[in-house]
């Protein structure tokens, strides 16, 4: 039995529409009668409100005990934990962990969801499949916004917070701290991944540092690279908010707290990490969940 509740069975979700959960019986709430069997054909359609269906749904549903459950899983989780290479220098388990974030659209996005645990005080706002780039950090000044009690971290790229960039300027004005967490590869590092694993590495328009003047044949950042703009530290100073460049996996606890403690104003924190970093596992678009590569 599968439950969706509001979910619009985007590709991320279901890869090859012929062979997604054949054997599932599906159950999907959505407030939007347009919404049910647009993508997938389901066996149970609940046309309501979401809070309205959950809260009918407690009042019928029988208590089952689920710790054994729950014990398999932790034991799947402990004999093959998700884990990134840590040779490459900063890596995107390292920032991720112990974060509660709004996540941007791009690798980040993928790492985030892989790597925060979250629960009822730890959570997290992300547009999903939707691929919405500068996503982010405006809606991290809503939330702040919204729920000015509570710590709010933005998850961004280097090219999706450039989307949107120009809101520093609104998160000044309304007074909120946020804390903006760019993850930097010099790269839009979603699309190159893909030009990488499934298009013979022939990149295009994805290096952040490539200029008219770089040879056409270049395979990526190099020494002979020109310098990244901007600079995200001194856009960050250059509207009154607070910049920090971490560079080392032994700086990244610092400048979180660091950050938290600075109140007065949004604070940029801007992570180096390798260039040619992968998110995995990763399903080639339009391709079924069991042609999942893992490495």
């Amino acid at each position: 039995m599968l439950f969706s509740i509001g979910t619009r069975f985007n590709d991320r979700i279901t890869g090859d529409l012929n062979e997604f959960a054949p054997k599932a019986q599906i159950v999907h709430i959505d407030i939007d009668t347009a919404s049910i069997s647009r993508n997938v054909v389901v066996d149970v359609p609940v046309v309501s409100d979401a809070n309205i269906a959950l809260d009918r749904l407690i009042e019928w549903a029988e208590y089952k005990n689920t710790e054994k459950w729950q014990a398999q899983i932790a034991e799947w989780e402990k004999e093959n934990p998700l884990q990134m290479r840590q040779d490459k220098g900063l890596s995107p388990q390292t920032i991720m962990e112990g974060i509660n974030e709004v996540s941007d659209v791009g690798q980040h996005q993928m790492w985030a969801t892989q790597f925060i645990h979250l629960n009822r005080k730890k959570q997290m706002i992300t547009s999903g499949g939707l691929g919405t780039m500068g996503f982010g950090f405006p809606a991290a000044i809503g939330a702040k916004i919204g729920a000015p009690e509570k710590d709010v971290v933005c998850i961004t790229g280097d090219g999706g917070f450039q989307m949107n960039m120009q809101e520093l300027a609104t998160a000044m004005c309304q007074e909120t701290p946020v804390t903006v967490c760019i993850l930097n590869n010099y790269y839009l590092g979603m699309v190159r991944q893909m030009q990488q694993l499934f298009y013979g590495k022939r990149y295009g328009i994805t290096c952040l540092r490539k200029r008219k003047g770089c040879p056409a044949g270049c395979k990526g950042p190099n020494e002979a690279c020109p310098p990244y703009e901007p600079d995200f530290v001194k856009l960050a100073e250059s509207y009154g908010a607070h910049g920090i460049r971490v560079t080392d996996p032994d700086q990244v606890e610092d400048a979180l707290r660091q950050a938290k403690a600075w109140t007065d104003a949004p604070t940029l924190i801007e992570f180096m990490i390798a260039t040619e970093e992968l998110v995995l596992p990763m399903v080639k678009s339009g391709n079924p969940m069991s042609e999942m590569i893992l490495k």
